[in-house]
């Protein structure tokens, strides 16, 4: 086990693997569900219908948000295993460009070219492979990508937050669902954006206000859009 140079103020970019996951997932599915309870209460307040909309928006979203983090982030972790292997075969065909080729990274990030010459000799000893991983692709553990870890985590926090739009929807009167669905969707919008912020390490007002914006419009076009089939029918 290494230990940390930071061991009482830890890097945050090690939570980037499921932090990135989590608030779109979270983000996402406070705002499909509540946009969809909103557009169907729009265009036809029935409880049953707006009921059977959101329980289905939340369980087709928390899936498609699994299968689509889990596929993207498959072909992330393709493509740095493609190119891991590129270097491993540069390694046994070509060891010294490649040690050179690293000498010449750490000449560009200021370091004297007797010395980026030795720090590249022992790197290339210890673990030539992790070097070049590291230095030249710019890929670590923190980075890594971990395809389940994504989907598991978008998934869950999808359905996490969804219910909370679902909740206020059951529990409002059909006359104010519309107002009380939005009110309580930007209060859980506004909190998402200060935890995600908070997770991060970043300001918590703009983060917070991104995600209020953003969310807010989705069931502003939403809603407009379920006021005209509304009228239409």
């Amino acid at each position: 086990m290494n230990a940390s140079a930071h061991s009482d103020d830890p890097h945050l970019v090690d939570r980037v693997s499921w932090l990135r996951a989590a608030v779109m997932g979270a983000n996402d599915g406070i705002v499909s569900v509540a946009s969809i309870i909103v557009g169907v209460a729009a265009a036809d307040p029935d409880p049953r219908a707006i009921l059977i909309a959101g329980t289905a928006g939340l369980a087709a979203g928390a899936m498609s948000m699994a299968a689509g983090e889990y596929v993207s982030v498959s072909s992330q972790a393709d493509l740095e295993a493609a190119d891991i292997e590129r270097e491993r075969l540069a390694l046994i065909h070509d060891p010294i460009g490649e040690e050179a080729e690293l000498a010449e990274i750490y000449v560009s990030r200021g370091l004297s070219p007797q010395t980026a010459a030795i720090v590249a000799r022992e790197l290339t000893e210890q673990d030539a492979l992790g070097a070049h991983v590291r230095e030249e692709l710019g890929l670590g553990d923190a980075q890594a990508a971990q395809p389940m870890l994504a989907a598991v985590t978008s998934a869950i926090t999808f359905s996490v937050f969804a219910a909370v739009p679902l909740i206020a929807a059951i529990l409002a009167p059909v006359s104010v669902l519309i107002p009380v669905v939005v009110v309580v969707t930007l209060v859980a919008l506004t909190a998402l954006g200060g935890l995600g912020a908070v997770a991060g390490g970043a300001s918590v007002g703009p983060a917070a206000l991104r995600v209020v914006v953003w969310g807010g419009l989705a069931m502003a076009v939403t809603a407009a859009v379920g006021w005209v089939f509304g009228v239409s029918v």
